[in-house]
């Protein structure tokens, strides 16, 4: 038999026929059966949302939390801001209605104005200031219930309103002690002419008044519109110094006329 026959340059080895075939080795040795058995892990597009989700939640809670705290302190701050304007009015500042045309132009109606209830504590009432007095012949005043009486306090303190019967506002003209008159419309006091230059002709043109002693631990008092002024001239007589509220020293409202109130 003769041999098989091969081409020039073939290096292979002859192929037996009854020879069974190998697995080729590249691909015997990229196969692992691990791998093969293991699924992939696929990430679905909502799974980064859901691990967001509680970190949002947690936020919003804590707004609501703060909310509802502010919301708890709300009485006591309430409370506190009550108290402060208590002590406030009570002892510091007040406000007050000008319910008279008595101190025009200086004051007109519905003006408001503070009141300073402490400089009196440091000197006495001088000539030419505003002040807010209580009424020195007050007439018996009718009884109120808690509630009636502490709306009534608190419009009071806040200048809404104000009894023309229970507080006055006037300037300071006489001092105790001193000797007071008006001669043809002019104030004087122990003998001299009083300079007031807030007074307008009209208010000038008032009668005359003898000459009058102040007493001690008393002022004399008179509006700037003197023509229509219950003051010292007539029944409300002088006034003593324990029923001095305070000074009126600015005007608040209406916006168009506040300004600073000077004295002489």
């Amino acid at each position: 038999m003769a041999d098989p026959v091969h081409e020039a340059g073939d290096g292979e080895p002859p192929i037996d026929p009854g020879a069974a075939p190998a697995p080729p080795a590249a691909a015997s040795s990229l196969w692992d059966p691990a791998a093969a058995t293991t699924p992939e892990r696929i990430e679905t597009p909502g799974a980064g949302a859901e691990a967001a989700g509680p970190a949002v939640k947690a936020g919003k809670t804590k707004k609501d939390e703060g909310a509802l705290a502010f919301l708890k302190e709300l009485p006591i701050l309430l409370l506190v801001a009550f108290l402060l304007a208590l002590l406030i009015k009570t002892f510091l500042i007040q406000a007050f209605y000008i319910p008279s045309e008595s101190m025009e132009p200086t004051l007109n109606v519905g003006d408001r104005v503070l009141v300073n209830k402490v400089v009196y504590h440091l000197h006495s009432p001088r000539r030419g200031d505003i002040i807010v007095f209580s009424d020195p012949h007050p007439a018996p005043q009718p009884r109120r219930n808690p509630l009636s009486a502490f709306a009534h306090w608190l419009t009071d303190g806040l200048g809404v309103t104000t009894s023309p019967d229970k507080d006055f506002i006037k300037r300071v003209i006489g001092l105790p002690g001193e000797t007071i008159e008006i001669h043809r419309g002019v104030v004087i006091v122990d003998g001299r002419p009083l300079d007031e230059p807030y007074l307008t002709s009209a208010a000038r043109e008032i009668g005359d008044l003898a000459p009058r002693t102040i007493p001690a631990g008393n002022l004399f008092v008179m509006g700037d519109n003197r023509p229509n002024s219950n003051d010292s001239r007539f029944q409300l007589g002088y006034i003593p110094l324990n029923k001095v509220i305070g000074r009126a020293f600015v005007i608040i409202w209406p916006p168009s006329r506040v300004r600073l109130l000077h004295g002489l």
